[in-house]
């Protein structure tokens, strides 16, 4: 079962917004809609999170994903639809069950890290416990704990203006984690924070969830950002969700110019993986009396990787010889092969649908979590070697 599905939620502002969703339904458009002093910030929104997931909302401001966020976990009464919560119909409880649903088992990280000024680092950590009842002696020890797995041991007794900006969003994030929350949702959590900040907690937060394995809802705006947490995104636009997959579904497959001309300044490479690009084995064995087997692939390739391997670890092994490295499944057997000129080829060209690589069956609707923790950036001379190839 999944922990956490939407399904056709709408948020209308304004005067007769039953009648507005018929209007939506009807093929009527936003702006039409505004034109007449109502504004439609969700529409018929629907997706489903699997326990465990990273799954991401991506749109630019005014696309409704923090509208969209907000009625997850009952702080917007939605118009029409219902959040289901393991099974649970929030959109169905009365106000003091959903506020103990809120306070035990869904958490929320804001932008601006919310901290209270006059409770030290501790007591800001242990707030969501104290709200629950938890004994003094408990929620410390577990704030503590929560403080440890962001990062702050050490500064329990800190108070929040001594800390920098990322330290505070530690904070905020520890304060989460301490209630043990079975649904995280982060609010563009990061957004306010410097680049390199930002990018520490981006690893902070995959770390955590290599030990944690939290179901996390994660609000921005910014597609790499995205691609690097998100097991699965959703991109929004005017109040609708206009896509909704992987991040290699995002780039190699946009759902419309809207979508691609976020993906023109991603890093593939960080992105894509063999799995994405790799050519039919068939490509290479030939035929006739000179058929070779996979064997022979295999014994050939400069090196042999799995599906989920990002080509940016292809670079070395592609520019080292002429034959394609291998891609083998579990067992070690030959599922595909990736080509110098078709890793090159991926790089230097924007992927349409009409373009995107036949990769055999297609994926999941919601696929199990992935470890997106990134890999090292190869070294400047592999980098110039792959260039030159």
């Amino acid at each position: 079962m999944s922990r956490l599905q939407a399904e056709h939620l709408y948020k209308v502002f304004g005067r007769r917004p039953e009648e507005a969703i018929q209007r939506l339904e009807g093929g009527a458009d936003r702006d039409e809609l505004r034109a007449e002093g109502t504004t439609a910030a969700v529409v018929d929104a629907s997706f489903t999170v699997e326990p465990g997931q990273i799954f991401v909302v991506m749109g630019l401001s005014g696309s409704g994903k923090s509208t969209l966020l907000r009625m997850l976990n009952g702080l917007l009464a939605p118009t029409s639809g219902r959040v289901l919560f393991d099974g649970q119909d929030l959109t169905a409880l009365t106000g003091g069950e959903l506020r103990a649903v809120r306070s035990r088992r869904i958490s929320m990280v804001f932008q601006h890290f919310a901290l209270f000024p006059h409770r030290s680092v501790r007591e800001n950590a242990a707030y969501g416990l104290e709200v629950q009842g938890v004994p003094r002696a408990e929620r410390d020890h577990r704030a503590a704990e929560a403080l440890a797995l962001a990062g702050l041991a050490g500064w329990e007794d800190s108070w929040p203006d001594e800390l920098s900006g990322g330290m505070q969003q530690r904070v905020g994030l520890a304060r989460a984690l301490a209630t043990d929350a079975d649904l995280l949702l982060m609010d563009e959590s990061f957004s306010a924070l410097d680049p390199l900040i930002r990018r520490d907690m981006q690893d902070q937060l995959l770390q955590l969830q290599k030990t944690l394995k939290k179901t996390i809802v994660f609000i921005t705006h910014d597609l790499n950002e995205a691609m690097r947490l998100g097991d699965r995104i959703a991109v929004m636009r005017d109040g609708r969700i206009v896509q909704l997959g992987s991040a290699e579904d995002i780039l190699v497959t946009p759902a419309d110019d809207y979508v691609a001309s976020f993906t023109q300044d991603v890093d593939r490479s960080r992105v894509l993986t063999a799995g994405a690009i790799m050519a039919d084995p068939e490509t290479v064995l030939g035929e006739g009396p000179e058929r070779r087997s996979a064997e022979d692939v295999l014994a050939a390739a400069p090196a042999t990787v799995r599906a989920d391997t990002p080509i940016i670890e292809l670079f070395t092994p592609c520019s080292t010889g002429e034959a394609p490295v291998a891609v083998v499944d579990g067992t070690g057997a030959l599922t595909g092969v990736v080509p110098r000129a078709r890793l090159l080829a991926v790089l230097g060209e924007p992927m349409t649908p009409s373009s995107a690589p036949e990769t055999g069956p297609p994926a999941a609707a919601a696929p199990a979590p992935v470890d997106r923790t990134p890999a090292p950036a190869p070294a400047e001379a592999e980098a110039k070697a792959v260039a030159r190839a």
